[in-house]
């Protein structure tokens, strides 16, 4: 039995932090009564060891250990650069 980890796209919206990134991710789904097609938005903290981010990214995130108190997530790979 294999675990798999959980992965995340999403856009970098801080980098202030050392070695850590705030991404955000966006998720749509469809209201069950009104059958309207709803985005939801939630900021995700994650450890970027390199400092290679820069606002603005397109990144792939994934579970980890916990490693502070907000950072449970870890930088998979940059999908795309910002201009």
């Amino acid at each position: 039995m294999q675990n798999k980890k959980v992965t995340k796209t999403g856009t970098v919206v801080s980098d202030k932090m050392d070695k850590t990134i705030v991404v955000n991710v966006e998720r749509q789904y469809k209201h069950p009564l009104y059958k309207k097609i709803v985005r939801k938005h939630k900021k995700f903290q994650s450890h970027d060891e390199n400092n290679d981010c820069k606002i603005g990214d397109v990144v792939l995130i994934e579970e980890c250990r916990p490693l502070s108190k907000n950072k449970r997530w870890t930088l998979s790979k940059i999908i795309e650069r910002s201009k």
